[in-house]
């Protein structure tokens, strides 16, 4: 298992570099211009040729990536182009803590309750507690965000005024309650399916019977054997939530006013700011891969077979 990890933690550098390579490419090649857009209305040939010089703009592609990759080794994202002398890390860290923070609490509330429900619904099968519960899932799963979150602030900001309509104030501020709510019903859905799926499938397994023949009570069945075996196919599923920590939800940042990484990457990509695009793409990058690496690892204690082989 050491030996594993460290093939996967040297294998990280690698993958950070071919990300890296085809976003930079993406965007030396492309059809915008930064400077352009920067310049808006008041483009000047004279001031935009002085700007692409300052930047490194006017030199080739190899030479600008490779100035580049240097100076993310000493993680150094460079300076935005829309924020003028401002550098990308200083930008980012504000509004990447912001987005953990979301992310982070709405995806425990939401595993836990839909592991719960999972659980319940596959007990309860067939009765009309699982016809509620699945009923929630789809409908949880069926509702976008940009209708969700409307109806959200309608309820509770205005018919009901008792939570703030948007603006953020903290993780434990009542302005967070909102954005955490909408941004639970995905991962709760989606693991209240997966959980009652895979409960319906190993309850029936021949360990779960003979667990029961020794007298086990049913909560030591559920918990120890049922759930744990279950459990293994939502691991990969947590892998991509754990990821998605540092990604930003653009739309639940939009509605609520919420300064975090969704927003500001979408402003980044109408300002045709590359070096915070590539920062939040490297960022995903690196967070997906330590996702799926935490995955992989996690397998090894949920199943002994798997940490053997």
């Amino acid at each position: 298992m050491l030996a594993y990890l460290i093939r996967r933690l040297l294998w990280l550098p690698v993958l950070l570099i071919i990300v890296s390579f085809i976003t930079f490419a993406l965007g030396y090649y492309g059809p915008a211009d930064p400077i352009a857009a920067l310049l808006g209305q008041h483009y000047d040939p004279e001031i935009a040729a002085r700007l692409a010089h300052e930047y490194g703009f006017d030199q080739p592609f190899l030479v600008q990536y490779v100035k580049y990759l240097g100076r993310i080794i000493r993680l150094d994202f460079g300076e935005s182009i829309k924020y003028r002398n401002q550098p990308v890390s200083r930008l980012l860290l504000p509004r990447l803590l912001v987005t953990i923070q979301l992310n982070a609490v709405a995806s425990f509330i939401g595993v836990l309750l839909g592991v719960s429900l999972g659980v319940i619904a596959a007990l309860k099968r067939g009765k009309a507690t699982d016809r509620v519960v699945v009923s929630g899932v789809v409908f949880g799963r069926a509702i976008p965000v940009f209708v969700a979150g409307p109806i959200l602030l309608f309820l509770f900001a205005r018919t009901i005024p008792v939570l703030p309509p948007g603006g953020w104030d903290g993780i434990f501020s009542r302005s967070a309650i909102l954005p955490v709510l909408l941004l639970a019903i995905g991962p709760l859905a989606i693991f209240a399916r997966q959980t009652r799926a895979g409960m319906l499938e190993v309850m029936g397994r021949d360990y779960i019977r003979t667990a029961r023949a020794k007298g086990m009570r049913e909560m030591g069945v559920v918990t120890a054997h049922a759930l744990r075996n279950a459990f293994i196919p939502l691991l990969t599923i947590l892998g991509f939530l754990l990821g998605s920590l540092v990604e930003g939800t653009f739309l639940t940042e939009t509605i609520f006013g919420i300064p975090g990484m969704g927003q500001f990457a979408f402003e980044a990509l109408g300002g045709r700011d590359y070096p915070v695009i590539i920062a939040v793409t490297l960022l995903v990058a690196v967070a997906y891969a330590l996702g799926n690496l935490f995955v992989d690892l996690a397998y090894g204690f949920v199943d002994p077979r798997i940490r053997q082989a």
